[in-house]
């Protein structure tokens, strides 16, 4: 099994930093209190050892536990496998059909994208998640998936053994009058007496972690569905997506095109057999893919290719017109600014008065874009994120169309070539 390599063998000592954040302090945080509890409250309701029943029911808590672990902590340290630096493919032709990233010096995979958070393009990535703190892509999609199947299962479990504890605890504490309800909160009158006393301050928490198992169950229970639906499709959240975005490109311009995603094998147990394998070793080497016919290796690519040239068709260009200092919810751009805030963890960029910014896409008080840097900018890293909108106002030119590129500042470059390399390849 691959336990040995997931949870051993540490490349990087520094990959343990991804605990020392909010995420993975919080589930397992989570983790640790359902599963604590649930220990403890088996124990006063059921004799671990006494009877075959309650072993059983104490092994599968303990059992749980082990399973959620080991796929959390795999999905988090194995990574999702990251495109080697410098990758190119070994035809130079078929470069034409791949983006260009700047930061890694190296094209973009087949499935890969680049992450801001990892600072790396990242294998078949799906998203990066804040709650393994990490990406989950190529090499750990099962062990994400599984996680997220398991943690309800588990919390499941506990939630019975919550429910059935405070009963059985409350029992013979209750008594039910004409006018009043009396709760006695002492030692249950019970032979023999319980290993642990419940008392008031036992019932607040496994009350508390009743709550916290009923949420998980809900919460991650949805993602799980969300995880199951793309995967019966051999698809990731991004290329879910993409396939969207080109429907709207196809319908916005009548070009009469037909979109086939490529890598839909057309049954849903093999495309299962693309995430899950009996060693934990997904197949492949997460840069070649096995495609549908009709299809080719860079159809997905070549759509993408498509979508950005048509993004920056469709940018509109903005005018700094006050400082604005990158705060997530700036306490001097107006109240409806404030309360408004996107609720993502895409970065907010800072603005002095002057600055140009392209704008793709934008809220009622928010807007999204990249600030344009001039020719005398050292460094080739794009500044992107969210800006309020009153801090900015529309150019006289509706479009870049009618302005130079922004990476190469000359009136002619248009179309394709805008945001192209030396090579015609787009950037990313």
């Amino acid at each position: 099994m691959a336990m040995g390599r997931a949870l051993v063998k540490f490349e990087n000592l520094h990959e343990l930093k991804r605990l020392c954040h909010w995420g993975p302090i919080i589930a397992l945080g989570v983790i640790t209190i359902c599963s604590t509890m649930a220990m403890i409250d088996a124990v006063l309701w059921y004799w671990p050892l006494e009877t075959p029943g309650g072993s059983v029911n104490f092994i599968m808590l303990i059992n749980w536990t082990v399973m959620i672990l080991y796929n959390y902590f795999n999905a988090m340290f194995v990574g999702p496998g990251y495109v080697p630096f410098g990758w190119k493919p070994e035809k130079s032709q078929d470069c034409v059909y791949l983006q260009y990233c700047k930061v890694c010096q190296s094209y973009k995979a087949p499935r890969s994208h680049h992450c801001r958070k990892c600072n790396r393009c990242v294998m078949k990535m799906d998203h990066h998640c804040p709650w393994i703190n990490n990406c989950c892509g190529y090499q750990n999609h099962a062990y994400f998936t599984l996680f997220l199947l398991l943690a309800p299962l588990g919390c499941i479990h506990a939630s019975f053994i919550f429910v059935m504890t405070m009963y059985t605890q409350l029992y013979n504490r209750i008594s039910f009058g004409w006018s009043s309800v009396r709760i006695d909160m002492s030692a249950a009158k019970r032979d023999p007496l319980p290993i642990i006393p419940f008392g008031l301050s036992a019932f607040a928490a496994s009350l508390f972690a009743l709550g916290l198992a009923l949420g998980t169950t809900i919460a991650v229970g949805m993602l799980f569905i969300i995880q199951m639906k793309v995967i019966l499709r051999n698809k990731t959240s991004i290329e879910s997506w993409i396939e969207e975005k080109a429907k709207d490109r196809i319908q916005y311009y009548h070009t009469g095109e037909i979109f086939i995603f490529p890598y839909d094998m057309g049954s849903k147990w093999k495309n299962i057999k693309q995430v899950f394998t009996w060693s934990g070793i997904p197949k492949g080497n997460g840069l070649e893919w096995p495609v549908k016919e009709g299809c080719h290796q860079y159809s997905l690519t070549v759509e993408q290719l498509k979508q950005k040239s048509d993004k920056r068709l469709r940018s509109v260009r903005y005018q700094a017109v006050e400082d604005y200092s990158g705060a997530c919810c700036p306490m001097t751009k107006g109240v409806k600014t404030f309360f408004t805030t996107p609720c993502t963890e895409e970065p907010r960029i800072a603005l002095s008065k002057g600055d140009l910014i392209l704008a793709t896409r934008g809220l009622k008080h928010w807007m999204y874009g990249e600030r344009i840097l001039d020719s005398t900018t050292d460094g080739e890293t794009r500044v992107r994120g969210w800006f309020p909108r009153n801090c900015v106002e529309k150019c006289q030119y509706d479009s870049e169309l009618d302005q130079p590129c922004s990476n190469c500042y000359s009136d002619q470059c248009t179309g394709a070539e805008r945001c192209g390399d030396e090579k015609g390849n787009l950037m990313v």
